[in-house]
């Protein structure tokens, strides 16, 4: 662990910082993540990019880094004719690339305490084809427990400091994703994306929150990847249901064309909200895609003034 105290224990005392866009750093410096592996391809090939994109968010103000094993998966990394063992060494890799990180940040002056989420993106993240913003694969909650559990396995094997249980667009999945967690060990936060009151999937927000809110894995509950303006209702009902801290990184506001793969309007996210969402209950903030460094940064000094 890089910190002396746990994340459970610092969301307890107050309000913690999580980085932003993993792709988004990637791609401003350069890196072409037009792949269905998106960032996970560069576990593979450029491992060293990922470790960059880290420190970056550290020196901006972030105090957790999530790994870029979102899209990481031993299904897409088999059709990249990647083995399981070689695929299992890339999933604990990312954990260690992010570790790695935290290691630099404090030998560069970082006094403040830093944690590794190990990410764990939704079962449609690995189709690349857009139905992670959709839920309802037509799969049970058992085949998606059976998807889910031996990734979870090999993640939490690799010690991270909570496993981000992230974009999940369905109830169904977030149950399958809460049964997988029990027994590793490790403690989990879950995340929905959402459109207003509602999972992606269609469910009321009341509902999906209320599946966390007796399982004792996890330490925070809330929303990503969604749109600026659908946070603060979305944090105010997942305190009121589950009592318990609150996490939230939305996009910057603008629209995913799945097909085009390319983001189009303009942003609408400002730092200045997030004092907001504290208010209503957030503990860990932060931001997902096309939120970069400087709007962490603006994060971060927003929540110390």
């Amino acid at each position: 662990m890089t910190s002396t105290i746990t994340l459970a224990q610092a969301l307890a005392a107050g309000t913690v910082v999580l980085d932003g866009g993993m792709s988004n750093q990637l791609e401003s410096a350069g890196h072409d993540l037009s792949d269905e592996l998106w960032s996970a391809r560069l576990l593979a090939e450029q491992p060293e990019a990922i470790a960059e994109a880290h420190l970056a968010y550290f020196e901006a103000g972030a105090d957790v880094a999530i790994t870029s094993s979102y899209q990481a998966t031993f299904e897409g990394f088999a059709g990249r004719g990647i083995g399981r063992e070689r695929a299992a060494e890339l999933l604990a890799l990312s954990v260690e690339l992010a570790r790695e990180a935290a290691r630099q940040a404090q030998g560069k002056g970082v006094a403040r305490p830093l944690w590794v989420a190990a990410s764990v993106g939704p079962y449609g993240a690995m189709l690349a084809d857009g139905s992670e913003y959709r839920g309802r694969y037509g799969l049970s909650v058992e085949e998606l427990e059976r998807f889910h559990r031996p990734r979870l396995e090999v993640l939490a094997g690799a010690r991270p400091d909570v496993l981000a249980l992230e974009t999940v667009p369905d109830a169904d999945e977030a149950q399958a994703l809460l049964r997988a967690v029990r027994g590793l060990g490790v403690p989990a936060w879950l995340s929905y994306s959402v459109a207003g009151d509602r999972t992606r999937a269609g469910q009321p927000l009341e509902d999906a929150f209320a599946l966390a809110a007796d399982a004792d894995e996890v330490i925070a509950v809330g929303v990503n990847c969604c749109a600026p303006q659908d946070v603060e209702g979305a944090v105010e009902t997942a305190a009121r249901v589950t009592g318990k801290p609150v996490v939230v990184y939305p996009n910057s506001g603008e629209t995913w064309d799945a097909e085009a793969r390319a983001w189009n309007g303009r942003s609408t996210f400002a730092a200045e909200q997030v004092r907001g969402w504290r208010a209503s209950g957030a503990r860990l903030i932060g931001g997902c895609c096309r939120v970069g460094p400087e709007a962490i940064s603006g994060i971060a000094g927003a929540l110390k003034a």
